[in-house]
C-alpha cells in the first residue's frame, strides 16, 4: 500500500521540502522568501523537470491570493474603506488608463501590433501583481504606512478591472464575434452578485458564526471560515469578476465582527501555505524554452515595462499629493506584470486577438518581472533612504481609552507596561514613524500623531480619557502638550514627566496633578543600592532614601515661592558625619526618650 500511495504524496512532498530550504535560506541572505519560493520552483520544475505541469498547480494556488485579500479585507472597516475611495477610483483608476494607454501605444508604434492586440497587451501588462505586492508589504510591516495604502489602493481597482478587460476581448476579437457577451444582463449579474453578497454579510454571516460559536467545534468553525471565503470567491466568479475581489468583499463586511480575530487565525495557515504554492507554482510554469528562445526580446521588455511602469506610478504618485519618498516606493513595488495578465493574455489568445506563442512569450515577460520585483523593491529603499524621515498615515481607527499616553521612549514603553499590567486599557501615541514601526514589530497598537495637534488629540479620543500621560522628551514639546491639554480639554487629568526642577516647577504653575523628573526615581533607587553595598543595611538605606525624598519635596515647595535658588538648606552639600555609620538598633535610632519618632538627620548626627 505504501508503495502505491507514493505518487500521490510525491509532489507535495517536493514543494514542501523546497519551500523549506529555499525561503528561509533566502530569506536568510536578504532576498525575502518571495524570490525563495520563486527559485524553488523553477529548481523543480523547469530545471530538474521533477514536477512537468506547473500551470495546473497554478490554478489551485491562486486561492492563496483570494485568503490573502479576505485577511486583508477584516482588517478594513468599511468607513476605513470609504476614506479610501480617492486613491482607488482616482489614482487606481488614472494608473491603469496611464499605463494601458501608453503600453498599447508602444506596441502599435514599435511593435506593428493591431489595435486589439495593443490594448490587451498595455492593459493586461498595466496590472501589477498583488500577490508579490501585498506580501511585501506585510513583511516589511508598511501595509498600513501611507505607501503601502496607496500601493494597495491601486491593486485593489486593478482587481476591479479585470473584469471589464475580460469582457472586452469579444468584442476586440477579429469580425467582433462574441461581442454580445458585453450586455445588460452581464452586467446587471455582476450588480446584484456584489448586492447579495453584501446582504449576506449584514445579515447572515454574524447570526450563522454565532450559532457555531455556540456549539464548540472549533473544526465547524474553521470549516465556516473556509465556506464563507471560497463561496464568496466563486459568486464573484460566476457573475464574471474576480475571486480575490469576492473574497475581499466578503473580509470587509466581517471587519466589525465580533469574530472577525478568530477568522483570521483560521484563515492564516491555509493563506501563508497557499500563497507561497503561488509563488512556487510561478516558477514550475515557467517555460525555459521560449525565454531562451526570445532571450533578448525578454531581455529588452522586462526592464522596458518595468520602468515605463514605474515612472508612470512615481509621476502619479507625486500628482495625487504623495511625497517623494512614498511616490519612489510605490514605482518600486508595482512595476512588475500581475497574476491576472496570465488570465487575460491566454483569453485573448484563444479569441485569435494574438498566436498562442505571443501569449507564452507575454506569460514569460510577467514571470520574469514578477522574478526581479524584490530586487526593484531593494533598489527604491536604497533610493529613498537619504531622505528624512517617512512620514505615516494618522489613522485612529480604534483609538479611545481611560488613559492616552503621549511619548514612546524609553519612560513611555515603562510607564505603559505597568498600565498594561494593572489590565488599563491605553491609547499610545507618538510621531515617530521609525519608533511606531519598531513597536509594531513587537506588537505594540501605537497609533502615529503629533501630541502637538489638537485635531489628533480629539481624534485619538482625548474627550474619553480620564487621564492622559505626557511622556514625551524635552521641554518645549512636553510644555506646548500640557499647554494645549490645559486650554482646550480642562477637564482631563495631567500627568506629567518632567525634565527638571524648574520644569517641575512650571508646570505644578499650571496645575498638573503629577509630575516627575524623569531621573529623580531611579536616582534614588540606585543611590539606595550604593549604600546597602557600602555597609548600610537595607532598612536604614531605605529610610535615608525616604528622607531624601521629603527633604526634596520640602525645597520644591520653598522653591515655588522664593524662587530656584532657595531652599538649599534641605540639601546635602557634605557628608552627614565624618565616620562611617554605626547601625544603631531599630528603637535607637528611631525613637527618642519620650517614644516619638526622631528626624532621619538627629538619628544619623546622633
Amino acid at each position: 500500500m505504501a508503495v502505491e500511495a507514493a505518487p500521490l504524496y510525491y509532489e507535495p512532498l517536493l514543494l514542501l521540502a523546497g519551500a523549506v530550504i529555499a525561503a528561509p535560506l533566502f530569506k536568510r541572505v536578504g532576498l525575502g522568501t518571495i524570490l525563495g519560493y520563486l527559485a524553488a520552483g523553477i529548481a523543480i520544475g523547469p530545471v530538474a523537470r521533477l514536477i512537468v505541469d506547473g500551470r495546473e498547480l497554478l490554478h489551485v494556488a491562486e486561492l492563496g491570493v483570494v485568503f490573502l485579500l479576505f485577511i486583508i479585507g477584516l482588517e478594513l472597516k468599511p468607513a476605513r474603506l470609504w476614506a479610501m475611495r480617492r486613491s482607488i477610483f482616482g489614482l487606481g483608476l488614472v494608473q491603469v488608463v496611464v499605463t494601458g494607454t501608453v503600453l498599447a501605444a508602444i506596441g502599435v508604434a514599435f511593435l506593428g501590433f493591431s489595435f486589439g492586440a495593443a490594448f490587451i497587451v498595455g492593459f493586461g501588462l498595466a496590472l501589477s501583481s498583488t500577490a508579490f505586492s501585498v506580501q511585501t508589504l506585510e513583511e516589511q510591516g508598511t501595509l498600513n504606512h501611507r505607501y503601502g495604502q496607496t500601493s494597495f489602493s491601486i491593486l485593489l481597482f486593478q482587481d476591479l478591472a479585470i473584469a471589464p478587460l475580460l469582457a472586452l476581448i469579444p468584442l476586440l476579437s477579429p469580425g467582433g464575434e462574441g461581442a454580445e457577451a458585453i450586455s445588460l444582463e452581464r452586467f446587471a449579474l455582476a450588480l446584484a452578485s456584489v448586492a447579495a453578497l453584501v446582504a449576506a454579510g449584514r445579515y447572515l454571516l454574524n447570526p450563522l458564526f454565532r450559532i457555531i460559536a455556540n456549539t464548540g467545534a472549533k473544526e465547524v468553525m474553521i470549516a465556516a471560515a473556509l465556506l464563507v471565503v471560497l463561496g464568496s470567491a466563486s459568486l464573484m466568479e460566476m457573475a464574471g469578476l474576480s475571486m480575490a475581489l469576492g473574497a475581499f468583499i466578503a473580509g470587509v463586511l466581517l471587519a466589525e465582527s465580533s469574530f472577525r480575530h478568530e477568522l483570521e487565525a483560521d484563515i492564516e495557515p491555509f493563506r501563508g501555505i497557499l500563497l507561497g504554492l503561488f509563488f512556487m507554482a510561478i516558477g514550475l510554469s515557467l517555460d525555459l524554452g521560449i525565454i531562451f528562445q526570445n532571450w533578448l526580446a525578454i531581455l529588452i521588455a522586462v526592464p522596458v515595462l518595468m520602468l515605463v511602469k514605474a515612472v508612470i506610478l512615481y509621476g502619479i504618485g507625486r500628482v495625487f499629493g504623495c511625497n517623494h519618498n512614498d511616490a519612489l516606493r510605490v514605482a518600486a513595488l508595482l512595476p512588475q506584470g500581475g497574476e491576472f495578465g496570465f488570465v487575460l493574455f491566454t483569453a485573448a489568445a484563444s479569441a485569435f486577438i494574438f498566436s498562442s506563442s505571443m501569449a507564452s512569450l507575454l506569460i514569460a515577460i510577467v514571470t520574469v518581472s514578477m522574478a526581479v520585483t524584490p530586487l526593484s523593491v531593494r533598489l527604491g529603499e536604497l533610493l529613498a533612504r537619504s531622505e528624512q524621515e517617512e512620514e505615516m498615515d494618522e489613522d485612529f481607527d480604534g483609538a479611545g481609552a481611560d488613559v492616552m499616553l503621549i511619548g514612546f521612549s524609553r519612560f513611555g514603553q515603562i510607564v505603559s507596561q505597568v498600565l498594561l499590567s494593572g489590565g488599563t486599557e491605553v491609547t499610545i501615541i507618538d510621531h515617530s514613524a521609525d519608533r511606531v514601526r519598531a513597536a509594531g514589530r513587537f506588537g505594540f497598537r501605537i497609533y502615529f500623531g503629533d501630541g502637538r495637534r489638537k485635531e489628533v488629540l480629539e481624534a485619538a479620543g482625548i474627550r474619553r480619557a480620564k487621564l492622559v500621560a505626557v511622556c514625551t522628551n524635552g521641554v518645549t514639546t512636553t510644555d506646548r502638550i500640557v499647554n494645549l491639554i490645559r486650554d482646550e480639554f480642562p477637564h482631563v487629568r495631567l500627568y506629567v514627566r518632567s525634565y527638571d526642577r524648574a520644569h517641575t516647577l512650571s508646570l505644578r504653575d499650571r496645575d498638573v496633578e503629577y509630575e516627575i523628573r524623569e531621573t529623580s526615581e531611579s536616582a534614588l533607587m540606585f543611590g539606595r543600592s550604593a549604600l546597602e553595598a557600602v555597609g548600610i543595611d537595607e532598612e536604614m538605606a531605605r529610610e535615608i532614601m525616604e528622607d531624601v525624598r521629603r527633604r526634596d519635596e520640602e525645597r520644591l515647595a520653598i522653591q515655588a515661592v522664593e524662587g530656584i535658588y532657595a531652599g538649599n538648606d534641605k540639601m546635602r552639600v557634605r557628608p552627614v558625619t565624618p565616620e562611617p555609620l554605626i547601625k544603631p538598633t531599630r528603637e535607637a535610632r528611631r525613637l527618642d526618650p519620650e517614644g516619638r519618632e526622631k528626624p532621619l538627620e538627629d538619628v544619623l548626627e546622633n
